[in-house]
Parts: structure tokens; C-alpha cells; sequence
């Protein structure tokens, strides 16, 4: 797929520059402290030292039975947009100077990382035992499932999660086996491009990122090439379910009427870094077209600055409809807009435009302070909802709280650094304390799925109100007498091994530097061990809300628990130069991709 020098020469030449290269990186580091030398320099050591450990990695040829570039499309793309030229200086992510460890703390922080590696390691040997290049483990009966078209969900999604752990072996056999993947076959007729999108092109190239595995940018191109094809449309919308057989033959596909708005809006970071890596602007044009829609409605909404959860794409429509959530369903569409104006150094004005007008909006109308009885965090805490406007054009809060929603919190602390709005910032620490209060305040130590709380009538004042509480509360059948007190529900009690609050966490301790943060990660990550803990990795839990020896768990683990949940965890208790979020911007898959400078 790619031209070049015979592999033979071309390694031997990268073997000969590695080793010129950190001959001079030795010399360099001992002109330099430890701490001043950056996460990317980091990064490179390990990988020209893995290269003089173990050889120029070899690259196997591709596995595909078909070639995805080869398709006449019927609607031939206008690819007019390039990626931006100009970058200018962005502000400093990460908290400038971390407190310094006692050896007693560094002692303690290590022992809670090596806990975190542990629990994946478990799991991942649970996964090659039983499920090896199958997309999910089963992890009470030791089975397999195929959920995400038979293409080793799992195994792509750990890729960086096994190189950041130090776990080298593990990934050179991954590697191996995600050159063997068949991009040109699919157990499933429907291809969803959403999950294609964040799960495998994000981990492919996330791992390319850190490690510089040629076989794993040529599967991202071949992976890429499957995502293209769904934009071969009329209007150059892409599908949100690809039909394999169909698009193979490149006579076009109909765009869907309804889809949910994070469907679409959440292709850009993923295409817009496979143009940055591969030097072909193709895929940030398609998706370029996409978010200039998005662009043109967002003022012109019934709740102006976010989109409805539910778009028509057909008609290029993303301004009707009378729902709006942070949740499931539009959360990584306003995720994307931040970490967009990041990826491309900030060279593309309306990633900005569109994250203000959006923070601002969200700010207003979708974020609420919950009563809590008294002493429980007093004024620290907001929570994400929803809004429903009503036939008068007048919004209505819903104050349902979906763990999917967790991740605002990190959000909005990372927009606030790149925009330079400390309010912004403590915004985000407020969502966060939020999501870690609604973990602590049930008894296993789980936050459920869904919940709602009692909104307070004034976000500035919210003294504990009895009486208000128990009129939200008989206002939802779906109340138990064993609710904490504050919480008016629990329509979904169950816990789904998800990663959005501890992502938040990560954010809120890098960003403030303040260590009560790894202290909440840590009653968290002890809490989810304990309760999604099974014979061979770990399950979801049906229901979170009531304590019990044993609970009720399902027989399925997410490719997520190792790609972004435990990623996270391991992360909080890292040194800050890990993924320093001055050198990475993480996908809502917890995917790294490196910045360009």
C-alpha cells in the first residue's frame, strides 16, 4: 500500500538512525534533569529503545480480500478543504508544577498503579484465553461475543492501552494479530461507522502514534478506507450504518432521516488525524463538509448553541427537533468541538466559535446544582441533564443524570484551558465532584446508569429542602424507599464497567494538580473492582443501588473496560508526563493522538 525503499533496507536504515539517535537522546539527557523532558521525547526513548531491544519491527503484509481505495464512487467527493496550515501557540494544558512526593506518597501512588495493571492484565489474559480476535469477552462463562463486525474489537481497542502499561510482549502479539484482520469482511451486513470509527481507527491510530508500527497506520488507511465509502452520497453526508455489500460496489447509499446527532459529529478528530498521519486531506474534506452543517445550525436551533439529539442528515438538517442532552446520543458530538480546535492547533476558527457558543449554552440551560442533604459537598457540585422545549419555545429542565454525561467534566476544565476561562475550569471541577458525590452516595460505591436528583431553585443558594425533595421524588414512579436521600431515581440502576467519570477525574487532577482527585479515583477504582470482580476478568452490574455480598452481574465486558476505564485509572496514578495532555488529545475511546507542533 505504500511505496518505498524494499523493507530489508528500509529497516536496517531505521536500526542505523535509531541507534545514532539515542546515542545522541543519551547524551542530551545527561545535560538534563528527569523532569524537563517531555512526555513525546519519552515517548520516542521507549520506541528507539524497543527497536534496539528487539529489531526493526517487521511488517507483515495486509490481510484484506478487498481493496477499499478501488471504489468508483457514484458521488464523487468535492474535496476542496484542506487541513489548516497556520497553527498558533495554545495555551498550557496540564497544572505547571505538580507538588512534589514524599517517598511515602511515590511509594503509595506506585502501589495503586501497579493494582490498576494488575486488574488489566487479568482481564486481558481472560480475553486471549477466551475470546482471542473475537470483538468481546464474556466474562462469567468464558466465552466469546461478536458485537462490532468480527474485526477483534477488543483486541484493536487495548492497543495503546498495553503499550502505555510497559506491556511490550502483549503488544507485539497484538500487533501481529491485528495485521491478520480482514477489513474487506464482515460478520455483519450493517457496519455501524460511529463505533468503527472511535473503537478501531482511533486504537489503530493511537497505537501508530506510539509506537511507529507501520502495519498499524496501513490498517488504519484500509479501516479508513471502509469510513470513506460511507460518504459516498448525495449530499456527501455519511451513512450511520454502512451496508457492506453495498458500499463495495460504490453506487451510492441513501443517507438515514434520523439518526442521533453524535453519530455524525463524532467522525471529525479520527479522519481529521488519519489526513494529519497520512498526508491525504481526503478524509478531513468529508468530514470538514459534515461539521460545516453543524456549524451553519447551531444558532438557529429552539435551544441556540446545541444541536437536538436527533438530526436528519438526509436533508442536512441538524436544527428541528425539541430534545437536547449532554447524555447518550449527542455527548461526544460536543466532546469532539474542544479537542478539534486542539488537534488542529487552533488553525480552524469555528472549532472555537462552536465550542463557546456551545459551553455558554450548555452552561445556561443543561447544567444544574442538585440539593443535597446538608454537609454533603455544599456548593461543589453540578450535574449534566437534559431539556425538552416546550410548544411555547420556553426550555424545561429534565434533571436525569446519565453516567454516559460524566465526561462534561472534563470537558469543560480542558475547553476552559484552551480558551483561557478559569470559570470554565472550575465548571468542570464542579461536574466533576458531582459525578464522584453520585458514586459515594450509594452503598456499593457504583454510580448508576441513570439517576435523577432534585434540582435546586437557585444555583448560587440551595439550602436541603425536605419538602421539595419528596415532591421530585413522588413525581417518578420509578423511586424506591432505599434511594439515598437527594436522589429522586434510579431509571437504569445498573453499572456498565463505564470510564466517563474517572475520564473526568484524569482531567481534574492534570489540570488542577490537586491530589483529592487521585484520592476519588481511587475509592472509585477500588469500588468498580470489588463489585465487577468475576472468576475470569470483570461484568457489568445489573444494579448498583443496593448493597449485597455478590452482585447481580451480566455476562459481557465492554471493549471499553480496557480501553478506556482501566486506561484512565492507570493514567490518574502515572507521573504527569504520561500522555501529557500538552503533547496528546485523547478521542472519546481514550485514544491518544500525538500533536503536531
Amino acid at each position: 500500500m505504500f511505496v518505498g525503499r524494499p523493507r530489508i533496507v528500509r529497516n536496517s536504515i531505521i536500526l542505523t538512525l535509531a541507534i545514532l539517535t539515542i546515542w545522541h537522546l543519551g547524551l542530551l539527557s545527561r545535560a538534563l534533569p528527569p523532569s524537563s523532558a517531555s512526555s513525546s521525547t519519552s515517548s520516542e526513548w521507549s520506541r528507539l529503545e524497543h527497536l534496539m531491544n528487539h529489531g526493526a519491527p517487521r511488517t507483515p503484509s495486509s490481510n484484506s480480500s478487498f481493496d477499499w481505495s478501488s471504489i468508483p464512487f457514484r458521488y464523487p467527493p468535492h474535496n476542496t478543504t484542506r487541513l489548516p496550515s497556520q497553527h498558533k501557540p495554545l495555551p498550557r494544558i496540564q497544572h505547571h508544577r505538580f507538588a512534589p512526593e514524599s517517598p511515602a506518597a511515590a511509594k503509595e501512588r506506585t502501589k495503586r498503579l501497579v493494582a490498576v495493571k494488575k486488574v488489566f492484565q487479568r482481564a486481558w489474559q481472560a480475553y486471549k484465553t477466551f475470546a482471542w480476535k473475537q470483538d468481546a469477552l464474556l466474562p462469567i462463562s468464558g466465552g466469546a461475543r461478536e458485537q462490532f463486525s468480527g474485526w477483534a474489537a477488543t483486541l484493536v481497542d487495548s492497543l495503546d492501552t498495553l503499550w502505555i502499561m510497559g506491556l511490550r510482549d502483549d503488544f507485539d502479539e497484538a500487533v501481529a494479530a491485528v495485521a491478520g484482520i480482514d477489513f474487506g469482511s464482515s460478520t455483519s451486513s450493517r457496519v455501524n461507522v460511529f463505533e468503527t470509527n472511535i473503537r478501531y481507527l482511533g486504537g489503530l491510530l493511537a497505537a501508530y502514534d506510539l509506537s511507529g508500527r507501520e502495519v498499524l497506520l496501513e490498517k488504519a488507511v484500509e479501516l479508513g478506507g471502509v469510513i470513506y465509502a460511507s460518504f459516498n452520497t448525495e449530499n456527501g453526508m455519511p451513512v450511520d450504518f454502512l451496508s457492506f455489500d453495498a458500499a463495495k460496489l460504490g453506487k451510492g447509499l441513501v443517507v438515514e432521516s434520523s439518526v442521533v446527532s453524535a453519530s455524525p459529529g463524532t467522525l471529525s478528530l479520527e479522519l481529521a488525524h488519519l489526513s494529519q498521519v497520512t498526508g491525504d486531506a481526503k478524509y478531513y474534506s468529508a468530514v470538514a463538509r459534515v461539521m460545516d452543517v453543524f456549524y451553519r445550525g447551531q444558532n438557529d436551533t429552539r435551544l441556540p448553541g446545541v444541536w437536538p439529539m436527533s438530526v436528519n442528515m438526509r436533508a442536512g438538517d441538524v436544527v428541528n427537533g425539541s430534545t437536547f442532552t449532554l447524555g447518550g446520543g449527542a455527548d461526544s458530538l460536543y466532546e469532539y468541538l474542544p479537542k478539534m480546535h486542539q488537534l488542529l492547533g487552533g488553525g480552524e476558527h469555528k472549532y472555537e466559535a462552536m465550542s463557546r457558543a456551545f459551553l455558554q449554552a450548555a452552561d445556561r440551560h443543561l447544567l444544574f446544582r442538585p440539593m443535597l442533604p446538608r454537609g454533603e459537598q455544599d456548593g461543589d457540585v453540578l450535574m449534566p441533564g437534559n431539556v425538552n422545549v416546550d410548544e411555547g419555545g420556553e426550555p424545561v429542565l429534565d434533571p436525569e443524570t446519565e453516567h454516559l454525561a460524566c465526561f462534561v467534566g472534563g470537558m469543560f476544565g480542558l475547553a476552559g484551558r484552551l480558551f483561557g476561562r478559569a470559570e470554565d475550569v472550575d465548571t468542570g471541577v464542579r461536574l466533576t465532584n458531582g459525578c464522584v458525590y453520585a458514586y459515594r452516595a450509594f452503598p456499593t460505591g457504583l454510580m448508576p446508569e441513570r439517576v435523577d436528583l432534585a434540582p435546586c431553585r437557585d444555583r448560587a443558594r440551595c439550602p436541603w429542602d425536605e419538602e421539595h425533595w419528596l415532591r421530585e421524588r413522588d413525581k417518578r414512579p420509578e423511586w424506591e424507599p432505599h434511594l439515598p436521600r437527594g436522589f429522586a431515581s434510579a431509571k437504569d440502576p445498573r453499572y456498565l464497567l463505564r470510564p466517563e467519570a474517572v475520564e473526568s477525574v484524569f482531567y481534574a487532577y492534570r489540570i488542577t494538580g490537586r491530589p483529592e482527585f487521585q484520592t476519588a479515583a481511587w475509592d472509585m477504582f477500588t469500588a468498580v473492582e470489588r463489585g465487577t470482580r468475576t472468576r475470569f476478568a470483570n461484568a457489568a452490574v445489573m444494579d448498583v443501588t443496593r448493597a449485597a455480598e455478590e452482585l447481580p452481574l451480566e455476562d459481557y465486558m465492554e471493549s471499553f473496560w480496557l480501553a478506556e476505564t482501566l486506561k484512565y485509572f492507570y493514567l490518574v496514578f502515572s507521573t504527569p508526563d504520561i500522555i501529557s495532555l500538552d503533547d496528546f488529545v485523547l478521542n472519546t475511546e481514550a485514544h491518544p493522538f500525538r500533536l503536531t507542533r
